[in-house]
């Protein structure tokens, strides 16, 4: 098979190198509308050739590893692959995507979320093992052509994921609390200890508490809006929550309820127990 893949940074470049290994993969082929990222992509041999979108609507197998409003789009744009072709969309949230599949192509269609990535973006950050025992979340499979499905089952084993299946808008509720929240939580915390101080103390006193906390905040800003967008009323919902649980924090302290406050600490570490 053909691989195409449209969006070279991070995620479609580490996917890239992964499929190379793959002996069904016979080449590998890449879009991007940075020229850069193209240049790079071909440098790191994350692919085997920049091609124009018409090879990649050519393509056995297509990956779209862009943001969602540009994953809705390309999916317009390919409404004339041919049956037997599977399309996989690597979008972070999925309700608005599955809901946006043209009608003539939703059995080539794969909606898809690898849950993996590192702060870091662009093809430079791609990792050979990056997607090596992650989970994926496979949405609204059975809408899926079985054909497609047996092509993206493959190829996600293949690479050494652990597959999981759900439906798209229960993914994004989920992926609201576990993984959007975090980010925005990182964010905050960045902007709230920049205002208050100088760079000189942040750099003698900041250990790896603070550094571990404030590393997602290192994170794409570009990506992490459309995100945010994409899952707002999932995202504030999980905001409400986690604003109880601090301001609960608060009411602890201020009323020096210290056996309290060590059992709701308590109360937070059995999620370790989870993980």
């Amino acid at each position: 098979m053909q691989a195409g893949i449209v969006g070279l940074g991070l995620m479609g470049g580490s996917m890239g190198l992964a499929l190379k290994r793959l002996p069904q993969i016979t080449r590998v082929v890449g879009h991007d509308h940075n020229e850069t990222h193209c240049r790079q992509a071909l440098e790191l041999h994350l692919v085997d050739a920049i091609v124009a979108w018409e090879e990649i609507e050519r393509c056995d197998v297509i990956f779209l590893a862009i943001p969602v409003e540009g994953i809705i789009a390309a999916l317009r744009k390919l409404t004339g692959v041919d049956a037997k072709c599977t399309i996989i969309d690597l979008g972070s949230t999925k309700a608005k995507i599955v809901d946006n599949i043209p009608p003539e192509i939703r059995p080539n269609v794969v909606a898809a979320h690898p849950m993996t990535g590192t702060e870091r973006f662009g093809p430079t950050a791609a990792l050979p093992d990056l997607y090596r025992d992650k989970i994926v979340v496979l949405c609204d499979l059975e809408r899926s052509g079985e054909l497609q499905r047996r092509v993206a089952t493959d190829l996600f084993k293949g690479i050494g994921m652990k597959i999981v299946t759900m439906e798209a808008h229960e993914h994004d509720r989920h992926a609201a609390y576990i993984s959007h929240l975090p980010h925005a939580i990182s964010y905050a915390l960045a902007n709230a200890v920049m205002s208050q101080e100088d760079a000189r103390n942040i750099l003698i006193l900041a250990a790896g508490g603070f550094r571990d906390m404030s590393r997602l905040a290192k994170s794409s800003p570009i990506m992490w809006e459309e995100i945010f967008k994409q899952n707002r009323d999932h995202l504030l919902e999980a905001m409400d929550r986690f604003e109880e649980e601090l301001r609960l924090c608060r009411a602890l302290i201020t009323g020096e309820k210290w056996e309290e406050l060590r059992n709701w600490m308590e109360e937070a570490q059995k999620l370790h127990d989870i993980l």
